[in-house]
């Protein structure tokens, strides 16, 4: 699951609009057959007026593959849809110590881009009348700091002050001495629940993955039936996305086809704004540490904040289908179109609303998106309905030897591609 690093689409944000470097920082396998061939460009040029660029779908592929190469991720798929037609990357393996190409029908864990899908849940229920977003969480999940003051809208915009249990040490700790252990959604708030809450409820904004998990408890009080179940029935089969699913909490596996997932050290790294020890990247750089293999630790402590497992083909529709109104009814959409709120006086114009960021990083370019950090994978999911144009990123790899978010760390590489007139340093 992701905090900080996977969060932003500002090692864009800064790259755009400070006209920075890529920033360190953080927070949520095995193919078969070659992966498909990438499509070729229609013959329609962009309009004369657009902000895309005409895409070169060899050049494309390749500035794709050089910046993945310099992160030293193992393996990457990228998805991009624009009026152009369908574009694909696809860098390394699957698995390492074997050459079987990514595909976008690989099963990966998404991590925090679950929280699009539990946000939207709870739009569907206010929507239904089964809840309000001004309820306070105390109506629905008993137990909860300040749970009197916490409306449903505080958590979702991430304005509760709730401390954010994937920061605590002793998470980390059990994931690593126990990879297999199955939690429920009230053993990690317990462990919130210990430390007091960081400011009063509304007062500011702070990622927490806190808000999300009381968010699947809140889902599954109004609705009535278990997350997974209205996952299944409300979002997923509607879209028709087949390879996307809740998994149980006893559940450690990935469907075939699947991406095994890496991580150079323990947990921490990928729960935390936690940099790499000295020579910890320069054994990582020069090969002589090898990443972990994170693909079935057991991600039952993400539940409703980070847990789902889905691939590149179902993420772009889901994530077209989100931001351009058919998964909620208008009024509910434009609602949750306009939610997005500034994330403070340092956040380079970076706003989060109901389980969704948003960012112009240009005067013609702007993009709702999320991203998904978790122990073994990165993950980005972006649309920009002005434009047309949906992005999909993964890769299996959560942070590079050099600290960055690796998902993340391609954007510039793959927006530079994409739009014109943006001046962005490159991976």
């Amino acid at each position: 699951m992701r905090t900080s690093r996977a969060a932003r689409l500002a090692p864009c944000v800064a790259l755009v609009i400070a006209g920075g470097t890529v920033p360190v920082g953080s927070t949520a396998l095995a193919a078969t057959g070659p992966p498909p061939p990438p499509a070729a460009a229609t013959s329609t040029p962009a309009p004369a007026a657009s902000a895309l660029k005409p895409i070169d779908p060899a050049a494309f592929r390749a500035a794709v593959d050089r910046a993945a190469k310099k992160l030293m991720v193992p393996g990457a798929v990228v998805l991009l849809q624009t009026p152009q037609g369908t574009f694909r990357a696809i860098v390394g393996t699957s698995e390492l110590g074997k050459n079987t190409p990514p595909v976008t029908r690989d099963h990966v864990r998404i991590a925090s881009n679950t929280k699009t899908m539990t946000s939207a849940l709870i739009m569907l229920l206010a929507q239904d009348g089964a809840l309000r977003l001004t309820d306070p969480v105390s109506d629905h999940v008993p137990g909860v700091p300040n749970g009197a003051h916490i409306t449903l809208a505080d958590l979702l915009k991430m304005r509760s002050g709730l401390y954010n249990y994937t920061n605590a040490p002793e998470l980390a700790a059990t994931l690593d001495a126990d990879p297999g252990k199955a939690w429920t959604p009230r053993e990690v708030l317990d462990i919130a629940f210990r430390h007091p809450p960081n400011f009063a409820p509304d007062a500011s904004y702070e990622y927490s993955n806190t808000n999300y998990v009381l968010l699947g408890l809140v889902a599954e009080q109004a609705g009535g039936r278990p997350l997974a179940e209205q996952f299944r029935d409300r979002l997923f089969a509607p879209l028709a996305l087949e390879g996307t699913a809740l998994p149980d909490i006893h559940d450690r596996s990935l469907p075939d086809p699947f991406a095994h997932g890496y991580m150079y050290g323990g947990s921490s790294y990928a729960l935390v704004d936690k940099p790499y020890p000295a020579e910890m990247r320069e054994a990582a750089t020069t090969g002589r540490l090898r990443p972990n293999d994170y693909t079935f630790q057991n991600p039952s402590y993400a539940t409703a904040a980070g847990g789902v497992v889905s691939t590149a083909r179902d993420l772009a529709t889901w994530i077209r289908a989100l931001v351009s109104g058919k998964v909620l009814n208008s009024a509910t959409q434009k609602q949750w179109l306009g939610s997005p709120q500034s994330e403070g006086p340092d956040a380079h114009g970076q706003e989060y609303g109901y389980g969704i960021a948003h960012q112009r990083f240009a005067p013609n370019a702007a993009m709702y998106y999320h991203g998904g950090e978790l122990p073994g994978f990165n993950s980005f999911i972006g649309h920009d309905p002005d434009n047309d144009v949906t992005l999909v990123i993964w890769t299996n790899l959560t942070v590079a030897p050099d600290g960055r978010a690796t998902a993340i760390a391609l954007l510039p590489t793959i927006l530079d591609q994409v739009y014109a007139g943006l001046d962005l340093p490159t991976g």
